[in-house]
């Protein structure tokens, strides 16, 4: 797991080993204590690195603060004073995620100034996103732009493209494949234990089982049950035997209607409308009004009507729709309007869920896909701690897990012998690996290479203990 060693200039006394590729906490400060800012101060600390939340609302701070392992800081992000006291000067990594795009970019050019080794900060402005663009950024101290708006455009449309799916993360241009899929009724793997599944195939591995609101790491005496959400890793020729066993058939998606016009919609309809037929329903006419213009240059149709309204539903044809995706502010309305859809026999729904308490009810209803920014934000932020260049190393976040793809180095203790022998936590395991530009899966005799790139699945919280075994 690379890290870079952060400066020795350490005001809270708190120790730092200062060589490359060593395990250590990592200083970071996240400016701006609203849901994202919330959510990722929650994880991180939970991963035991020493964080700093920043915040002018000392009610929303104190609540934190006697609950995560965290320090808060009340004071304004783009305020000399504040930062210092915050350690701005010896931070590994300043996030500014308030709920302002001016006030992370100045936050995040001032930290820079004051010696944050890497900056983050959270924006609303497409434009800024553009390649062209980044230098610029770069050279007013901003290193990585996130807009969580486009992240969770981006899962819609991998959603669409891939409707048997909960989950599809890629790694290495898919040489290795991560696929989430709920099991219903008809699934052949419902009431078999993985020893058994394991001992008549090896082409693909079950990393992960999410039943009802817990994660499990599965084990080989642990039997599948209907409803249960698996996750397999795999190689590219094998999705078709994962989807046929699970009981899932191929289909294409056509007609999308979108509730909602929100940032999101708005977005996913300069990402898809070349590929699909869009319709923007929102019960808001001035949204509406707006919609031609932020969709100028789209193949989209735009409604103004309430889609909790059946009688509405039924005008606008939802029957004929492939898909239906719910992006209104309000997480019970979007899960409501996608449990309507699938009366109407929509084949694919897809909800934004922001409340993290919901997600686990979500998944076991019969809603589809699931949406979070702040997972999505925490999974492209979490990238930026495993590795300095964010083009080798992947992560992705779950409700209450995380799927993490680190580099094995020479000497660590992951090479030091077969899996089967390494004394892995029960709250990890090493799903597959790509060595030479190629995917594999492994079992328990594979021994890991210095060089390999290593596919792990385990628990929030649990990252701090696979980093000791890749340095």
């Amino acid at each position: 797991w690379q890290r870079v060693a952060a400066p020795c200039a350490n005001p809270n006394n708190i120790q730092f080993p200062c060589h490359e590729n060593c395990n250590r906490v990592m200083k970071i400060v996240i400016a701006g204590a609203g849901e994202v800012g919330s959510h990722l101060a929650k994880l991180l600390s939970r991963e035991e690195q020493d964080i700093i939340l920043m915040d002018r609302d000392s009610e929303r701070l104190a609540r934190l603060d006697a609950n995560y392992n965290l320090m808060t800081k009340n004071g304004a992000p783009t305020s000399l004073r504040d930062l210092r006291d915050a350690g701005v000067d010896s931070c590994d990594l300043f996030i500014a995620v308030t709920p302002f795009e001016n006030t992370n970019l100045v936050s995040c050019e001032i930290a820079k100034k004051l010696g944050a080794r890497r900056t983050v900060a959270r924006i609303d402005n497409y434009e800024f996103l553009a390649g062209e663009n980044r230098e610029m950024f770069a050279g007013l101290g901003v290193d990585h732009l996130i807009y969580p708006e486009v992240l969770a455009a981006q899962e819609i449309c991998t959603a669409l493209k891939r409707p048997w799916v909960r989950n599809w993360f890629e790694l290495h241009q898919g040489e290795l494949i991560v696929v989430g899929v709920k099991l219903r009724e008809n699934a052949s793997l419902i009431g078999r234990k993985l020893r058994d599944i394991t001992f008549e195939q090896h082409n693909y591995h079950v990393s992960a089982i999410k039943r009802r609101h817990e994660t499990i790491i599965p084990r080989g005496d642990d039997e599948i049950r209907e409803g249960d959400i698996l996750y397999f890793t795999t190689t590219r020729e094998y999705i078709d035997e994962i989807r046929t066993i699970c009981g899932k058939r191929q289909y294409k998606i056509k007609k999308v209607m979108i509730m909602g016009g929100s940032r999101i919609a708005v977005r996913l309809a300069h990402m898809a409308s070349a590929d699909y037929d869009l319709t923007i329903i929102d019960d808001n006419i001035e949204v509406c009004r707006r919609l031609p213009h932020k969709c100028s240059g789209c193949n989209v149709s735009i409604i103004h009507g309430d889609a909790r309204n059946n009688d509405v539903l039924t005008e606008e044809n939802i029957s004929a729709m492939d898909a239906f995706v719910a992006l209104t502010d309000f997480s019970e309305t979007n899960i409501l309007a996608c449990l309507t859809a699938k009366e109407f026999m929509v084949n694919k729904t897809i909800a934004e869920v922001e409340n993290i308490q919901f997600i686990s009810e979500a998944e076991g209803l019969n809603i589809g896909t699931v949406i979070n920014k702040k997972l999505l934000a925490s999974s492209k932020i979490f990238q930026l701690m495993l590795d300095a260049d964010e083009s080798s190393a992947k992560f992705m976040a779950l409700a209450d897990a995380e799927v993490a793809e680190l580099e094995a180095k020479p000497g660590s203790k992951i090479t030091k012998a077969p899996v089967m022998d390494l004394k892995l936590s029960r709250d990890l395991t090493i799903a597959g690996l790509i060595r030479k530009g190629k995917g594999m899966l492994v079992d328990g005799r594979t021994r890991i290479e210095p060089g390999d790139h290593v596919v792990v699945f385990c628990l929030s919280g649990s990252i701090h203990k696979v980093e000791k075994l890749f340095v």
